[in-house]
């Protein structure tokens, strides 16, 4: 592997698990990056106060910021991430707010109860993910009857465009997406298109159904 292809290879495991100190970086670069999508994906769970929500792969922590304002006094919100550094940055950030409940987990296995959520988001995750199908049975396992997810993903044509994505991303079209999803038994109810600069972002909201 040249030099080149070291560096994207390295752009791309701290994205997919960020760590160490060039880990705190990219959630640092993650939360500018994304604050436009990520707002979006929270806006779009037309969340009222009280609920109990998440976000999966939660990175820089920027979505959990929103969501803990969103629900709050009486709320909850679930943050799920594989990345040890990005959970302790959060436990820092958040100490003493007994509203957050951090968890090690990746999205094909989450920690929490049967039809326990209210809403969800997760961004910029799936790419990562070998069997998506297996992650979004489990999303809905832990949603509501009802319950809205809202999953995140960058226009696939333009996220081949960055070398990075070369290197361990799992690119799908997003009509792919959404035909996986209804599979799982989460229905389209929204879909926003969201322009960042670099490429658009597209976020797919879903209800869950019976």
């Amino acid at each position: 592997m040249g030099l080149l292809d070291g560096f994207k290879a390295g752009v791309a495991k701290q994205l997919g698990h960020p760590s160490g100190l060039p880990g705190k970086i990219v959630g640092a670069l993650l939360n500018r990056g994304n604050a436009k999508p990520v707002t979006g994906a929270v806006d779009a769970l037309r969340l009222t106060g009280g609920e109990t929500v998440a976000d999966f792969g939660f990175g820089g922590g920027f979505g959990l910021k929103l969501l803990l304002a969103k629900v709050g006094p009486q709320g909850t919100v679930h943050g799920a991430d594989i990345s040890e550094t990005m959970l302790d940055s959060a436990r820092a950030r958040h100490r003493g707010d007994t509203r957050l409940k951090l968890h090690s987990a990746s999205l094909t296995e989450l920690p929490l109860p049967d039809a326990s959520l209210d809403g969800a988001i997760t961004c910029n995750t799936i790419y990562f993910i070998e069997d998506v199908s297996s992650a979004f049975r489990e999303l809905a396992r832990v949603l509501k009857d009802g319950g809205k997810i809202v999953v995140g993903i960058g226009d696939p044509e333009g996220m081949r465009k960055q070398g990075f994505t070369e290197q361990g991303f799992r690119i799908r079209e997003t009509d792919e997406v959404i035909g996986l999803l209804a599979e799982a038994g989460l229905v389209l109810d929204e879909r926003v298109r969201v322009p960042t600069g670099r490429f658009p972002f597209h976020l797919l909201a879903c209800v869950k159904k019976h």
